[in-house]
């Protein structure tokens, strides 16, 4: 199995944007958070979280073909390079569109981090410190019902995805933010010092 410097190696090649870096980062914690809770191998896990999107900024898929650009070119390479299928079939099944069931635990967390990353992260970023350790569950739960805010994160895919977890919404949402918070400088979001 590729290592982590392998993964972090391929997401560095393929995406320039340091936002998307940096959701790639979250969704790692986040399901590395998740395997810890479930008795899962953290640095399996983490490695689905890291390389989910590092085919998106090549091939965007505006169309939401189920076969081609993201994520099933992404799929195809990692493949190509070793990685697991339950990590390949998670990525697939992490976008509605692809039609592919989210059967495994792996899949079915990869989906419900996803857009909840997001949501945590552009919370922590309108905060005066801009950091999520001052972010909590109430301060997410409100912004989730401004449908204003962050409109490109799919409130329906939150709901959903904690739904097929089997967690409650509250629950989900201080997970990921827990998770978040432990890797919140490499993330960026560990706050600005006082000017």
């Amino acid at each position: 199995m590729p290592s982590r410097t392998d993964a972090l190696a391929l997401v560095h090649e393929w995406t320039q944007s340091p936002s998307l870096r940096t959701h790639m980062l979250s969704v790692e914690a986040a399901m590395r958070a998740y395997a810890e809770r479930s008795g899962a191998d953290p640095d399996h896990w983490g490695l689905a979280g890291l390389v989910h999107d590092f085919d998106y900024e090549r091939y965007p898929n505006a169309g939401q073909q189920p076969d081609v650009e993201h994520p099933a070119e992404g799929v195809r390479h990692l493949r190509s390079l070793g990685y697991p299928d339950d990590i390949c079939e998670a990525i697939l099944g992490h976008a509605r569109y692809t039609g592919v069931p989210r059967v495994t635990p792996i899949a079915k967390t990869l989906f419900a981090v996803d857009e909840l990353c997001g949501l945590v992260t552009a919370t922590a970023l309108v905060r005066p410190s801009k950091s999520v350790n001052d972010v909590d569950v109430r301060s997410v739960q409100k912004k989730f019902r401004d449908k204003a805010f962050a409109r490109g994160v799919s409130r329906e895919d939150i709901t959903d995805g904690a739904a097929e977890l089997g967690v409650p919404l509250d629950e989900h949402i201080a997970t990921v933010i827990g998770a978040l918070q432990r890797v919140a400088p490499e993330l960026g979001l560990a706050g600005s010092a006082p000017s």
